[in-house]
């Protein structure tokens, strides 16, 4: 097997990552996999992003995890919802854009996005997370006024997912989009990879909507998109721990 070999990419950036001096001991393949893609294989630049990736967990996740208690204020709002799985096996997502208002404690934002990032990918079908799994996003746009638009927020989020959660985004439809919005989005979007923005939907036509509903799935898709299931925020959803 190619991981085996001595000039393998794997094995080129497990060496990179100790001259940097850090270990990739206890990390499985399909995690290191995500940042070797992400940096289209080039095992150095990986190396680099994934210490980054590293020091980034140490600090703002110093524990392994993030407790609902430290992101009271957000989780108040009931604005994530978490949905169970897509026709592909894909933890699905979904943010109200309507129940979201800019945050003033700018590090209990950023724990959140980690929290609800970190609880979505959990919720995969596996006994313990393997390293590669992906999520599906909705951003829904619907009902949404300038007090809701959170510029900084959205940019965080997107970033958090291009800089420490590589190659974890499957697809992120954007729904309801308002004419106003429009031109907030493009530059937003000036702050994403072409690899993110590949990713994104923006839902605007009856065929569009049909190939959506088709891609997430009736029986996890919510009755108000098209669905068949209930909202569950993501608070609700009890998750079972992860055997150590």
């Amino acid at each position: 097997m190619e991981t085996n070999q001595e000039n393998s990419p794997l094995t080129q950036m497990r060496k990179s990552v100790q001259k940097l001096g850090s270990s990739t001991e206890n990390y499985s393949e399909a995690t290191l996999m995500r940042f070797l893609v992400a940096r289209s294989m080039e095992p150095e630049k990986a190396a680099k992003m994934f210490v980054q990736w590293q020091k980034w967990r140490a600090s703002l996740v110093p524990n392994g995890f993030i407790a609902d208690s430290e992101v009271p204020d957000e989780l108040e709002a009931r604005k994530i919802y978490l949905q169970g799985l897509s026709t592909k096996g894909h933890p699905l997502m979904i943010v109200k854009g309507s129940k979201h208002y800019p945050s003033k404690d700018h590090l209990q934002f950023k724990k959140f996005v980690a929290h609800l990032l970190d609880k979505t990918i959990a919720s995969s079908p596996k006994e313990r997370e393997i390293g590669n799994e992906k999520l599906i996003g909705i951003l829904d746009l619907q009902h949404i006024s300038y007090k809701n638009v959170d510029v900084r927020g959205l940019i965080t989020g997107f970033q958090f997912l291009q800089a420490y959660y590589p190659e974890r985004l499957a697809k992120c439809f954007l729904l309801h989009m308002p004419w106003f919005f429009e031109s907030i989005w493009k530059m937003i979007s000036r702050f994403l990879d072409k690899a993110t923005l590949e990713k994104i939907v923006i839902v605007t036509n009856e065929d569009e909507r049909t190939k959506f509903i088709k891609e997430v799935g009736e029986e996890t898709l919510p009755e108000e998109y098209g669905g068949k299931a209930k909202l569950r925020a993501l608070q609700d959803v009890q998750l079972a721990p992860l055997d150590d």
